[in-house]
């Protein structure tokens, strides 16, 4: 597949605003409709869309505290980085998860109502997971900059 110019520009639009309609990007882009439509039908099957999501305001439902924790496992072990990993996948409170170079092996993003809420996510989800050696948490003061677009400029 060639990824052009045109699909870079389509995937930004679409980024911004992906309930914008075929004819809209259409116009954008000095396209036809139909080649917009076959354009990102293109885009979604060779895997450079995964999915379209709404993006919700997390004040608005009560999920403002934000909170990142460094794991540190008591072995490096494939048993114990797997399950590790199967656990944490399941925690709902945890948006995103890395495994990491340096000197924690993992980074979490959490995300619960307030203070009282990540104390028991802590006490009662993350501490309860086999081969956790250390934890390391840190809470979000302000949100400076939050962005879920991949800029292609750069």
């Amino acid at each position: 597949m060639i990824f052009d110019d045109i699909d870079k520009k389509l995937l930004e639009y679409l980024q911004i605003d992906s309930k914008q309609t075929n004819k809209e990007l259409s116009n954008k882009l000095n396209l036809s409709v139909t080649a917009v439509y076959e354009r990102i039908k293109k885009l979604e099957k060779e895997g450079f869309i995964n999915s379209y999501v709404a993006l919700v305001n997390k004040d608005h439902v009560e999920k403002s505290f934000v909170a990142f924790c460094h794991i540190k496992l008591i072995q490096h072990a494939q048993e114990y980085v797997v399950k590790f990993e199967k656990e944490v996948a399941n925690l709902p409170e945890v948006l995103e998860c890395y495994h990491i170079s340096g000197d924690y092996d993992y980074l979490l993003k959490v995300l619960v109502k307030d203070m009282a809420a990540f104390r028991e996510f802590l006490v009662k989800k993350l501490t309860s997971i086999n081969h956790i050696g250390s934890t390391h948490s840190m809470f979000v003061i302000n949100e400076v900059k939050h962005s879920t677009a991949i800029n292609f400029n750069s």
